[in-house]
């Protein structure tokens, strides 16, 4: 049996931070991931929002340095339950339930609309000589 998801996406708000009765920290947020393949009818690719939840000191990252629009890589694994509202309807909840969550932008790479600023490019002589260079299964040590 294998329960694994990694998605990477953008945040569509700012996430949002709880406590458990014994203060441990809970943060949800909702990342837009792009389909692979485009639809055949509009050639426009189709997004899934997707929900997250993490626990404890991940939770407090979270809230602390991502926002609505940040990019990020989830891996976790997928969750159900279900539960009755407060008019006794039942309903149920498919989400991610993180084990990490990584940061994929430099801290102020976005201004407060959540769009990319222009970052000057890091590369050097040295990394560009490598960038045609292709790889074999033959040349993997693994």
């Amino acid at each position: 049996m294998l329960n694994r998801v990694v998605l990477v996406g953008r945040l569509t708000k700012d996430p949002e931070i709880r406590y458990t009765q014994s203060n441990t920290p809970i943060a949800s947020f909702t990342i837009a991931v792009n389909r692979q393949f485009s639809n055949s009818a509009t050639g426009e690719r189709d997004t899934d929002f997707i929900p997250v939840v993490v626990w404890r000191k991940q939770a407090e990252n979270v809230k602390n340095f991502v926002h609505k629009g940040s990019l990020v890589a989830v891996d976790g694994r997928i969750q159900t339950r279900n539960y009755d509202d407060q008019n006794g309807v039942r309903k149920y909840v498919t989400e991610v339930v993180a084990d990490n969550v990584s940061f994929l932008e430099p801290k102020g790479s976005q201004d407060d609309q959540g769009t990319m600023e222009a970052q000057p490019s890091q590369e050097t002589e040295e990394d560009d000589k490598y960038s045609n260079v292709v790889f074999s299964n033959n040349d993997l040590p693994f």
